[in-house]
């Protein structure tokens, strides 16, 4: 893999915000040069109470952040991707106050602190773009909030779906309305706060309805309009728009 290709989900993810110049690109691929490591599936990257020393960043492969309490009860309350970095910031912390596990098997990038500094100190375009990263994870996590406190558990569903379906698009792993989705009726229990019961109605509701296909891990959007005004979808908290033009590396 070379270096530009295993970095390109977060260079998909970072111009959604900024233009990026070539020179930024190019430093952007420089990351690669970190460590690089492997973790099965279901396996734990780090636990909460470790300390954190790198900032991990997705090349592959499904990710979750969660929190469980003492009787082995687990909440997912995120996701990662390629692309995405599993808290940029979190190396200032003396213990993780969370655990991060893998999904499907994954790699990631252990990158050094020192070296993201100095990426962002040289290239002040990717310190913006990474800045935008973390205020879009920051609203992905409110609305993940609003999804718990206030959509049904048919709504709930529907609007991971979508999400989901739109993060991996905007990194070009989709085709059509059909995308990798690697979670199993648990992980859609423990990220939608609802029973793996709750949850298999639920997909055989929206299967009867002909609203979605989920088989083999791979999601397919059957009605796109129907399952967006079902879920109350408003992609504005995903920040898909290049908001950050002003920021034109070209310019």
């Amino acid at each position: 893999m070379s270096s530009l290709e295993g970095v390109r989900p977060l260079i998909l993810n970072l111009q959604r915000y900024v233009r990026l110049s070539d020179d930024d690109k190019q430093a952007l691929a420089q990351l690669h040069s970190a460590p690089m490591h492997k973790i099965k599936a279901r396996g734990d990257v780090i636990r909460e109470g470790q300390n954190p020393t790198v900032v991990r960043l997705m090349v592959s492969g499904w990710a979750c952040r969660y929190k469980d309490l003492p009787d082995g009860r687990r909440q997912i309350v995120g996701l990662f991707i390629p692309g995405d970095f599993c808290d940029l910031n979190v190396y200032m912390l003396e213990k993780m106050d969370h655990s991060i596990g893998a999904i499907t098997p994954i790699t990631y990038l252990a990158i050094p602190p020192q070296q993201l500094d100095a990426l962002i100190s040289d290239h002040p375009r990717v310190g913006q773009a990474l800045l935008w990263h973390e205020l879009v994870n920051s609203s992905i996590m409110r609305e993940w909030l609003l999804n718990l406190g206030q959509r049904s558990a048919f709504e709930r569903i529907a609007h991971l779906f979508i999400e989901m379906y739109m993060r991996m698009r905007a990194i070009k792993q989709t085709q059509g309305h059909s995308c990798p989705f690697p979670l199993t009726q648990s992980d859609l229990a423990e990220a939608t706060g609802l029973t793996p019961v709750h949850i298999n109605r639920t997909l055989q509701e929206m299967r009867r309805e002909k609203l979605i296909e989920l088989a083999g891990k791979q999601l397919q959007i059957l009605e796109w309009e129907r399952l967006k005004e079902i879920a109350m979808f408003d992609p504005d908290y995903l920040h898909l728009d290049h908001e950050g033009q002003h920021l034109d590396a070209n310019a």
